[in-house]
């Protein structure tokens, strides 16, 4: 545990429920499924029709001379941090940009421009392939765009941790403040894979769900019925910030991160560590951080995808970390998994339902687990007293990040 305390000033989002912050959280309250049918004429040959598509295009906030020169998971990094960093108001405060750092990340990248790209070039010859690709594809860009919309001169980091990315962007983001390396980092991640190859690939682990006819009922953790993922896409950004500097400059502030815990499983590059060892280590990890103890934390907003064997691997670390006490929920029920953005994502609704003192739901939950025994808020939003909450993430590779949030 550090001295320096950190917040969060600011928050910004584009997903499957909402072009930003406002209205994700809305329908995430409402209970509103963000799943829809995938109507693009290749989604026809699939085993898997069906994601979690975003709510507005980026077509319809960056100009479009812009978006011919970035990857649909860049402009939507854009979008996120430019809400977020608006939202903390520091857009006129003088900030000093060699202060200003980056911690921002993608799972996969650009991966639709490296596929179109190569469609092009077999189909047309290396001449009409974009100058553009490579700053497009590179798995830094979001990260290196958010810099340069921003000016920021004290680092941009680039994480890549699975679907552990964003979570573990934002545990960076903490670190190098408490280093006292920056004064204002901008934290978080996107993803947009919404493509028929991710799909093919994903599909052929059996690690999706296949319900094509009832898209919004398709992603249901912790059901009886589960029967894996659906695919999402979005961005989420966070603003942290030393809490003094938050102070001097009379700053709104949502929430204080107050820890982080990051490991590794050793285990598999895909399959969880099925008694979630891992994730008890990183979980009991950021609580001795936050300098709280499992009593402490009220809420989980877990990382529960909707698939057989992780959802009830991590009811188990939950218990063995935290205790049988805090209110769960998954909001991938209604977003969706959007792999490296989930834990940008996640963390946002972690810090709302601390502010508002309310935990969204977790909708689809009609036949729960028999080893379902902890309480998760079903079906609709649930009003609770929250002092300390904890924001789960775990990623392909063996990836476990938890983040603790506080009220200030």
């Amino acid at each position: 545990m550090s001295n320096v305390d950190v917040v969060v000033t600011g928050l910004g989002a584009t997903t499957p429920l909402g072009g930003d912050v406002a209205s994700t959280w809305d329908a995430m309250l409402a209970g509103r499924s963000g799943v829809g049918p995938l109507t693009q004429e290749w989604a026809g040959q699939l085993p898997v029709r069906i994601a979690a598509q975003l709510a507005v295009e980026p077509s319809e906030v960056l100009e479009r001379v812009r978006l011919r020169r970035m990857d649909r998971a860049e402009a939507m990094a854009v979008i996120a941090a430019k809400q977020a960093w608006a939202d903390a108001g520091l857009a006129d405060s003088g900030l000093d940009p060699d202060r200003l750092a980056v911690s921002y990340g993608t799972g996969i990248g650009g991966a639709i421009t490296l596929l179109e790209q190569d469609d092009i070039l077999e189909q047309s010859g290396p001449r009409r392939v974009s100058p553009h690709t490579v700053p497009m594809l590179m798995p830094n860009g979001p990260a290196a765009y958010i810099g340069l919309e921003l000016g920021a001169r004290a680092g941009v980091r680039a994480m890549a941790s699975a679907c552990a990315t964003g979570a573990e962007a934002v545990a960076l983001g903490l670190d190098l403040l408490r280093a006292g390396r920056a004064d204002v980092v901008v934290a978080g991640s996107t993803e947009a894979v919404v493509h028929p190859l991710p799909i093919a690939g994903f599909a052929s682990m059996r690690a999706m769900s296949t319900r094509n006819d009832d898209p919004e009922k398709a992603s249901r953790p912790w059901d009886k019925n589960r029967d894996g993922f659906v695919l999402g896409e979005g961005a989420g950004a966070l603003i942290l910030e030393r809490a003094d500097h938050a102070a001097a400059r009379g700053a709104r502030v949502y929430a204080r991160l107050a820890g982080a815990g990051i490991t590794s499983d050793g285990f598999d590059i895909v399959q969880p560590d099925p008694e979630c060892r891992g994730g008890i280590r990183a979980m009991r990890m950021a609580i001795q951080d936050a300098g709280l103890t499992g009593a402490d934390i009220h809420h989980v907003n877990a990382h529960a995808t909707s698939t057989p064997v992780g959802d009830m691997g991590e009811i188990k670390g939950i218990k063995a970390a935290i205790g049988t006490h805090p209110i769960l929920t998954s909001t991938k029920s209604m977003s969706g998994h959007l792999l490296g953005a989930a834990g940008a994502l996640e963390s946002i609704a972690t810090i709302l339902a601390l502010r508002d003192g309310i935990i969204p739901p977790t909708i689809n939950l009609d036949e729960p687990d028999e080893r379902l025994d902890l309480d998760v808020a079903a079906h609709k939003a649930r009003p609770a007293e929250i002092q300390a909450a904890m924001n789960n993430s775990f990623g392909f590779g063996g990836h476990n990040v938890a983040l603790v949030f506080a009220r200030v």
